[in-house]
């Protein structure tokens, strides 16, 4: 999986169970008849909400393209003056600016800091730099100074910083000290550096505030190699944060080993040693949060973590007995792992003691989920359909937000068809679109209804209509300034203001999370941006996660999730290979997160995420011999041309092409021979390799997501089975 940054989560505790003794009686077939009412209740966190029509015709340009808005803006800057004329004057002046004609902006930037006071700065900060690209140095110098004067605390101001410290470099010594987290401030200390490498002050900025920087990790290594005895318990915690967000966890937990003695910090210094392979250190800082913080969720998830590291499952169980006796909210996954570990014991009816408390007692909880799925598995492994439709049912009823509900609510489904109960499937398959429209689950349950949206078999040549949601989403954090930049597409400038504003990094509100995924997405950083928007479902409080089932609601959450950069790039090549363009979009979401550069560990290369010598064999085949893999369009151009080749190479059956994307041909081959595929989703699951599973359905999951959300036909049936929801807003056509 790609990803620079990775929420850790909790070990996820299989059942683990040898003696099924639970005692719970599970209903005949028969008896079941149709699901019960609450089965066939959607619930209202399906229901997409649309933001408000917005009335703004600039707001609606500054989705276009500068070339494709600058009649109708030279139009509109005729009219009387308002805050919708104040917007043209700035929107078509920055496009002006950035086109080279700067000389026609100065014009329109006249005097608009008194028509448009919300951007007051924003509109010198542009007056500066046209002057400047119009040779007039002397007046731009005095325009920036005048926005130092008139707004010294607005974000701009650090732009005026950094160019007047070109002369004076007493002005770069006031960003520092001012604006720390802008990243111009990160330049100067950048150039600061390179003439004079030893000034660990600035270092320990860059290790503070830029930890997205392409050299970070050296800044890292340099602060604890060769400062390390000058450096606070403060910037220690700093350096910890930042090794931690790029996955350097075992750099992280020394850094956090000397940082201020929290929760946290101690937690993610036994964490990183854990992860490094350090025992002796990981069991005494776990045992220090336990022992310092013992009412605190942390000291909750290192009492689990000294149970994975005890030597025996009697050494085990006192941590768990623990984390159940003083963690309620972490009881669930302790009595599951108590359970694995009793069965491990050879104590079977301890474990199924505890198993039946997990029930009885937690049943709401994530670990009895997983308990009842494992249990359905077991069950239908052998034979005894009527006892796993049970435990699927309930599943589906006592866990709907647990992560195998979806996939035990289609179960419910396919086994219904397989036994000839038409409508009890059609119930469970509608269900799962209602309850889980998000979800592959919620995909093949579209395929089971007969739906018009490709099955493995034929969605390779579909062509699905794409109709675009509407106007920007609203950003949930930030100043008005801000949402304003970011709302007339001024994307830098908006991100900028974002770095000066987002004072709460390290532990970020649902609002701030939100709109910093929006900030990144808008500079191109889709890696990280997805990755912010995607991990607010890892959320634990509960008023954290009502605040993320709200932005669930919201089309702009999902907009925001399912981009479509490179949109053109991707239908072009798409038509030539003649694959399904929303397919391409949604391998290439799963490969790369639209990162044009990206390599992985192995040498996998660009969007498409294609292996150096797959590139040597794709040019000799299509007789181009010079080629980049960092280049979207060679990239695209190539792993299309493999796709093609995928589906060829499987008689267009999409799940092979798919999975030999991403596990090679010899392997998809070897479970032909192993495997029936008269079962597609029995195929998927008895896909050996774990990785090659999930990314068989995390790319189909992403299909249907862009065909959801992004195609009018499937976005209006969906809405059908939700009656209280609105179907997507959609722009008007031509």
């Amino acid at each position: 999986m790609l990803g620079r940054r990775k929420k850790e989560l909790y070990i996820a505790m299989g059942a683990g169970v040898t003696a099924l003794t639970l005692g719970a009686a599970a209903s005949t077939l028969s008896s079941l008849g149709m699901l019960p009412l609450p089965w066939l209740m959607p619930s209202s966190e399906s229901e997409l909400q649309v933001q408000p029509e917005n009335t703004s015709t600039v707001l609606g340009l500054a989705m276009t393209s500068p070339a494709e808005r600058e009649a109708q803006l030279q139009l509109l800057t005729q009219g009387a003056q308002s805050q919708e004329q104040a917007r043209v004057r700035f929107l078509l002046a920055s496009d002006l600016i950035q086109q080279g004609r700067a000389g026609a902006a100065l014009p329109l930037l006249e005097g608009l800091e008194d028509d448009y006071p919300l951007l007051a700065a924003a509109v010198l900060m542009r007056r500066s730099q046209a002057l400047a690209a119009t040779g007039q140095d002397l007046d731009a110098a005095a325009s920036w100074r005048s926005l130092l004067e008139q707004h010294p605390d607005d974000p701009a101001a650090a732009e005026a910083l950094y160019v007047l410290g070109q002369g004076d470099r007493a002005y770069w010594q006031q960003a520092i000290a001012k604006f720390p987290a802008h990243p111009r401030t990160w330049q100067i200390a950048q150039m600061l550096l390179d003439e004079d490498p030893n000034q660990p002050q600035l270092l320990v900025l860059l290790a503070t505030h830029g930890i997205d920087l392409p050299i970070i990790r050296d800044v890292l290594s340099r602060l604890t190699f060769d400062y390390a005895d000058q450096l606070t318990p403060e910037d220690w915690e700093a350096i910890g944060f930042a090794y931690w967000e790029n996955v350097s966890y075992d750099a992280a937990g020394r850094a956090y080993a000397r940082a201020p003695i929290t929760a946290v910090n101690r937690y993610r210094a036994g964490r990183g040693a854990h992860l490094g392979n350090r025992r002796a250190d990981a069991l005494l800082f776990y045992q220090q949060v336990v022992d310092q913080f013992p009412d605190t969720p942390e000291a909750a998830t290192a009492l689990l973590r000294l149970a994975d590291l005890a030597r025996s499952p009697e050494a085990a169980l006192p941590f768990l007995d623990a984390a159940i006796a003083n963690h309620p909210d972490r009881a669930g996954d302790a009595l599951l792992r108590k359970s694995q570990q009793l069965d491990a014991a050879n104590s079977p009816e301890s474990a199924s003691q505890a198993r039946q408390i997990l029930l009885k007692e937690h049943s709401s909880s994530n670990a009895a989920a997983e308990l009842r799925w494992s249990l359905a598995e077991r069950y239908l492994e052998a034979g005894e359909l009527e006892t796993a439709w049970e435990w699927a049912r309930q599943v589906a009823t006592e866990n709907p937000d647990s992560d195998p509900a979806a996939k035990a609510a289609y179960s419910i489904g396919k086994w219904s068809q397989q036994i000839g109960r038409d409508a009890d499937a059609r119930t469970a398959y509608e269900y799962v679109l209602s309850r889980y429209p998000e979800s592959y689950y919620a995909w093949r349950s579209a395929v089971m209804l007969g739906w018009d949206v490709g099955d493995f078999t034929t969605v390779r040549n579909k062509q699905p209509e794409v109709r675009p949601l509407g106007d920007r989403p609203i950003p949930s954090a930030g100043s008005d300034a801000l949402q304003e930049l970011y709302q007339l597409g001024q994307n830098r400038d908006a991100y900028n203001y974002w770095q000066v504003e987002f004072t709460s990094l390290r532990q970020p509100s649902v609002a701030e999370q939100f709109t910093d995924g929006l900030m990144r997405l808008a500079v191109g950083d889709n890696l990280n941006g997805l990755f912010m928007i995607s991990s607010l479902a890892n959320r634990e409080t509960a008023d954290e996660q009502a605040e993320h089932q709200e932005l669930r609601r919201q089309s702009a959450y999902w907009e925001a999730l399912y981009p479509f950069p490179y949109i053109e790039l991707i239908e072009q090549w798409s038509q030539q290979r003649q694959l399904n363009p929303m397919l391409v979009t949604a391998l290439i979401r799963q490969e790369s997160r639209f990162e044009p550069q990206i390599k992985s560990v192995v040498g996998a290369t660009g969007l498409m995420q294609v292996m150096p010598e797959t590139g040597n064999f794709i040019a000799d085949q299509i007789g181009k011999p010079d080629f980049n893999l960092d280049d979207p369009d060679d990239n695209v151009s190539f792993g299309t041309w493999y796709l093609d080749y995928t589906h060829e190479t499987y008689d267009n059956h999409s799940l092979l092409a798919i999975a030999s994307y991403n596990a090679g041909p010899g392997a998809v081959a070897g479970w032909l021979d192993r495997f029936s595929l008269s079962d597609p989703d029995q195929f998927v699951e008895q896909i050996p390799y774990p990785e090659t599973k999930g990314y068989v359905e995390a790319v189909f999951e992403n299909y249907w997501n862009y065909l959801r959300l992004y195609n009018p036909a499937v976005s209006d049936q969906l809405a059908r089975l939700t009656p209280n929801s609105v179907p997507a807003r959609r722009l008007p056509e031509n």
